[in-house]
């Protein structure tokens, strides 16, 4: 299998090689040069494997240079029900016939990064071993893939993290998860900024391609493929519990800032998982929304970019939605550049927009007092417990549910992280996992930077 950018640099890379970069040298995104089809017999073949088996089957589709069973060693060390709290890994919630939660918040850092990030930490640390380097990640977040990610790498050979987030814009438990890391090889840096400045400073570093050689500059952001790949694995785990047959379809609700998570279904789609709906689930940042239902792309400033109780999808420049939009327009590369390093966004023509369609995309969005209704409708109706972006999820999918299909929400956080709109819309204080009950009050390690790429550069370059 190889990797091929989506701006039209087509010097084509190995798994390992892009697992590594990032950023392909253009700018652009990596993309597998064709996705591998699935046939009814695989799907069948598949179906009842646990969660590892079926992670390696999917991923070794996409991986072949790593051989067969190191791959397979690294993936089940990555999914066990010691790290995830259930062998199903990612188990289905049940709310009424034809409508579930998918739960992908069971790992370390209660949210769905981790079902990522925790394979991520193996190859980086596999494939660093075997090239006897070293690679320091920078990343951004808007709250949760910081944790993640920070928790994946902690201790890890040959790996340093450099974690960039917006400062003050996470919540305090967020925040208290990354920056009481006290971890050598974890660096914090909180930015006066919102999430967009933070992923803008990560690109830019990215595309000084002289800095990014000399300081072996990697990522973990979902613009890298390994992560976004791990992540279409519980696409296929979360069709297989909802369905008995192949011969059904499957819709899913992705909560969506900045594209990853739902691109991963998109690449699951393309492959032939039979998904009938892929639809967007956006809070009052509303750019992807907007696209959906106008086929305009308005990238917002930081000063248009609301501070809102679901913080993770405070993103007004969702970076993955770049690979979707080379599929959309048959990867032409010069197109998609020219389409991306222009100011202001873009406008599909209507001939490309009409094709979106063909894609399966459909988008909601949800406020604040949406919020709120919806996690007292879903604890009072269902029983369950749900974060500020799963109720993001859960109200556009109680819209565009379609009878006779099931429509799976991803969950994308345990409530825990989000008390405060929790003891607003409930009254109540959201359980914590044992050993959380008070982490805002251990020390935190963390500085404080302004927007500035010139100085994170500095910052790292002490610290390497």
């Amino acid at each position: 299998m190889k990797y091929i950018s989506t701006r039209g640099d087509h010097d084509e890379r190995r798994f390992c090689d892009i697992l590594l970069e990032g950023l392909a040298p253009d700018g652009g995104l990596y993309l597998p040069t064709q996705y591998p089809q699935i046939d009814a017999a695989t799907l069948q073949r598949w179906r009842g494997l646990a969660y590892a088996d079926l992670a390696f089957e999917i991923l070794s589709l996409y991986i072949d240079d790593i051989p067969a069973e190191d791959l397979r060693v690294l993936v089940r060390r990555s999914y066990t029900a010691e790290v995830f709290g259930t062998p199903e890994i990612t188990p289905l919630k049940t709310l009424e016939p034809g409508l579930a939660l998918e739960a992908l918040s069971n790992g370390p850092t209660l949210a769905f990064k981790d079902m990522a990030m925790q394979l991520l930490g193996q190859l980086f640390e596999y494939e660093l071993g075997r090239r006897g380097e070293t690679l320091n990640i920078l990343g951004a977040t808007s709250g949760d893939t910081g944790s993640a990610a920070e928790y994946a790498m902690r201790g890890k050979a040959g790996v340093n993290v450099f974690m960039l987030s917006p400062n003050g814009r996470m919540s305090p438990f967020q925040q208290a998860q990354m920056f009481s890391l006290q971890d050598a090889n974890i660096h914090n840096l909180a930015v006066e900024g919102v999430f967009d400045d933070c992923q803008d400073i990560v690109k830019a570093v990215s595309n000084d391609l002289d800095f990014k050689r000399q300081y072996r500059i990697g990522t973990v952001n979902s613009i890298n493929w390994a992560r976004l790949l791990a992540q279409v694995v519980y696409y296929f785990a979360g069709y297989f519990q909802a369905t008995k047959s192949n011969e059904e379809q499957v819709s899913f609700t992705v909560p969506s800032g900045n594209f990853g998570n739902v691109c991963a279904g998109h690449v699951a789609r393309m492959m032939g998982l039979p998904i009938a709906k892929l639809v967007v689930a956006t809070n009052e940042n509303d750019v992807l929304d907007e696209f959906f239902r106008t086929g305009v792309y308005r990238p917002r400033g930081s000063a248009d970019t609301h501070e809102t109780s679901s913080p993770s999808m405070d993103i007004s420049k969702a970076s993955n939605f770049e690979r979707f939009i080379a599929d959309l327009l048959g990867r032409d590369g010069a197109r998609v550049k020219a389409l991306f390093t222009q100011a202001g966004g873009f406008v599909l023509s209507a001939e490309d927009k009409a094709r979106i369609a063909d894609f399966g995309f459909s988008s909601g969005r949800s406020t604040h007092a949406d919020r709120l209704a919806t996690i007292r409708l879903c604890h009072q109706q269902y029983g369950q417990l749900i974060d500020t972006h799963t109720a993001d999820g859960l109200k556009v999918a109680l819209e565009q549910r379609e009878p006779g299909t099931t429509m799976l929400v991803l969950e994308t956080a345990l409530p825990a992280k989000f008390a405060a709109t929790i003891r607003e819309a409930l009254g109540l204080e959201p359980p914590r996992p044992a050993g959380l009950e008070n982490i805002e009050a251990l020390p935190k390690r963390v500085t404080v930077l302004p927007a500035d790429v010139a100085q994170v550069k500095v910052f790292i370059q002490a610290h390497v």
